[in-house]
């Protein structure tokens, strides 16, 4: 008997696309399905150091909410390297400006911080509203987890 160990070729022409709907979801609890299945956590062939992970495309992303008080409270940060140059905007302001970057970095805050992290990190396709320029690929609707579904 021998055990199935995925050689990585033809990885790319055998990965699926998924649309994701965030209307009525929670960031977090979005971000994690979609961070399982950009990782391929989802499939049975999951290999910790190779990027098995499909494609996943997210729309209605000004449309998906937070829970409690980190609508308030939450602060995006980043420094300009320069000095006194640490800027804060707050989560309801970026939401309001740019909602994909939100979802954006909440995937990407979940995915390793490495060169695979970054290869799972470009195949994450985010839209505010619901037209997406994708319909070439045929994606399939992907069904989340069903606590995520009864958040709605």
């Amino acid at each position: 008997m021998s055990t199935y160990f995925p050689s990585g070729v033809g990885l790319a022409e055998n990965r699926k696309w998924y649309v994701v709907d965030a209307a009525g979801q929670t960031v977090g609890r979005l971000a994690t399905e979609v961070a399982r299945v950009l990782s391929g956590k989802n499939n049975p062939r999951w290999t910790p150091f190779m990027d098995l992970g499909d494609h996943v495309i997210v729309i209605n992303a000004r449309k998906a909410v937070f829970k409690g008080s980190k609508a308030e409270q939450k602060m995006y940060r980043h420094h300009t390297l320069y000095p006194g140059g640490l800027r804060e905007i707050s989560v309801r302001d970026q939401f309001a400006k740019h909602p994909e970057r939100v979802i954006e970095q909440a995937v990407r805050g979940m995915l390793p911080k490495n060169k695979l992290g970054k290869a799972m990190g470009k195949k994450l396709k985010v839209y505010a509203d619901e037209a997406h320029p994708h319909s070439a690929q045929r994606p399939a609707t992907l069904v989340l987890d069903e606590r995520v579904a009864a958040q709605k």
